[in-house]
């Protein structure tokens, strides 16, 4: 049975903590857990870079971490940066320099891919996880800058948001309030209530949710104590009971119950709040409180992705609902989306294996496919351009800021001329992208350009579709269920564009289905 010893590196706004693995088919066990605490989150939040002072601190202590992986033996590690890291304005640099002191190297993880990643810790707890997420379910995830709300129904996600209401973000705020008033809770609850009363009403609605999933950053071992007492469920009695008793505490006081220092202990009650205010507005019953860390979800994900773990939940089914539900909220036609998806698909599997795609290809075109025309919502006349700032803008979780680019030109040149050479749009995003990167959109646009010239009018004339590659031709065969000359002529002025991208020219044949 394969076993890999895998190090996981968490590089948060309050500790830098290292837990090392044993990666097996059977899932994960943890050898060690080491934690030191750094501060990094307030000066990133407020001077918006990293001091040399705390550079100096955190290089020693991860050069600390590098020494401890060569004694576990640790074939594999990931050491991921979260918030304090894209906040800073000298990350590059800070990355740099860890990078020749100690030679690990750091990967700053965007907003999506962390939050999927703490997702993906939950997840690692197996049958709970299934379980919990039958019925309707809300995991919220603190970290020190941001929260994320992420909404399940029936086993799947329906919507996830970000909202600027971190722990450290929203103590820095009422800091100088505090004083002048004997009730902060109720200063902090009057400045959260709006952005959370704004999510209820745009994706709550009717939607019922039975338990509320509570992860974040530092605070599920502030309410657990310690891990011995983690992965517990509490009714919404049990979990207001514990928030009476650290809403009446004084910073000093929480500061002593907790052990914690006092610059934690301040940022306690924002998220003893934000979480009441939660419970309350959500209407859920269950509290669970998993106790994770973001280190289980690196090591979960690496044991998934190097092929050591099997898990029977789809995480890019998730991802794909997530940006179904984009397109819902800006009015995309599903019926035509689910047509494009059935025959972009057909396309992308006979070519796949000539061309080096990947299974985080199909991913992405599928997203493309269910984005393409989102910038109709905003303009009729310039789709392109406004679903192109669509998607650039919208987080999709699961996705890197990278592969969301990626996605965004597929997008915009499925209807704007993609020429290599005088285009400024091309240029513009030569400039931002790698050329890799480049490559990866002129395919996945020449898929996506075929795809959507079969459903022209939007009328699904297309009942069964089989595409085969035979030598330098794609013979697609298409059964369809009435006239297709518009379709036909789409789709002859899109082989050009297919076959200077596939080699390979594209052939269209037509049988009418019999009625």
């Amino acid at each position: 049975m394969a076993v890999t010893t895998f190090a996981a590196i968490d590089i948060g706004s309050y500790n830098i903590s290292m837990e090392i693995f044993e990666v097996r088919r059977s899932g994960l066990t943890s050898l060690t857990t080491l934690q030191q605490r750094l501060l990094l989150g307030r000066e990133a939040y407020d001077k918006h870079r990293i001091s040399m002072e705390s550079l100096n601190e955190l290089t020693r202590i991860l050069g600390d971490y590098a020494n401890v992986m060569k004694e576990y033996g640790v074939s594999a590690y990931r050491a991921c940066a979260k918030s304090a890291f894209r906040e800073s304005g000298n990350s590059m640099l800070i990355m740099e320099h860890i990078k020749k002191k100690t030679g690990i190297t750091v990967d700053v993880l965007s907003n999506s891919e962390q939050r999927f990643l703490s997702y993906k810790s939950i997840a690692s707890k197996g049958e709970d996880f299934e379980r919990t997420i039958e019925t309707g379910t809300a995991i919220v995830d603190v970290g020190g800058g941001s929260i994320q709300l992420s909404l399940f129904d029936k086993d799947t996600l329906v919507t996830t948001t970000n909202l600027l209401l971190g722990s450290l973000r929203v103590s820095g705020r009422i800091a100088q309030l505090e004083n002048q008033t004997a009730h902060p809770d109720v200063l902090i609850d009057q400045l959260i209530r709006k952005d959370i009363l704004n999510f209820k009403r745009m994706y709550l609605k009717d939607r019922n949710i039975d338990t509320i999933i509570l992860v974040g950053d530092y605070f599920t071992n502030l309410i657990f104590q310690n891990r011995a007492d983690a992965n517990k469920f509490e009714s919404r009695e049990e979990f207001l009971g514990w928030y009476d008793k650290i809403v009446n505490m004084t910073a000093q006081e929480a500061a002593e119950f907790l052990g914690v220092g006092m610059e934690v202990a301040h940022a306690v009650l924002p998220t003893a709040v934000l979480y009441k205010r939660l419970i309350e507005v959500l209407g859920v019953k269950t509290v669970w409180l998993p106790g994770i860390q973001l280190t289980d979800g690196i090591a979960f994900d690496y044991g998934l992705s190097s092929k050591i773990i099997r898990s029977s939940h789809d995480f890019d089914r998730d991802i794909l609902s997530a940006a179904r539900n984009i397109m819902k909220r800006y009015a995309g036609n599903k019926p035509h989306t689910d047509k494009l998806l059935e025959v972009s698909d057909e396309i992308f599997r006979a070519v796949r294996k000539s061309n080096l795609l990947s299974d985080r290809d199909r991913l992405l075109l599928k997203v493309a496919c269910c984005l393409h025309d989102c910038g109709k919502y905003v303009s009729l006349v310039d789709v392109a351009a406004c679903s192109y700032n669509i998607i650039k803008s919208t987080e999709i979780i699961g996705l890197s800021e990278r592969e969301r680019m990626i996605i965004a030109n597929v997008v915009r040149y499925n209807t704007v001329p993609l020429d290599f050479r005088g285009n400024p749009a091309y240029e513009d995003s030569a400039r931002d992208m790698l050329p890799e990167d480049l490559i990866r959109v002129a395919k996945l646009t020449a898929i996506l350009r075929l795809a959507n010239g079969l459903d022209q009018s939007y009328l699904q004339k297309i009942t069964e579709i089989r595409a085969t590659r035979k030598e330098e031709k794609l013979i697609i065969e298409v059964v369809v269920k009435e006239d297709f000359t518009l379709e036909k002529g789409i789709f002859a002025e899109n082989v050009t564009f297919f076959e200077d991208i596939f080699d390979v020219k594209p052939l269209l044949k037509i049988k009418k289905k019999i009625s």
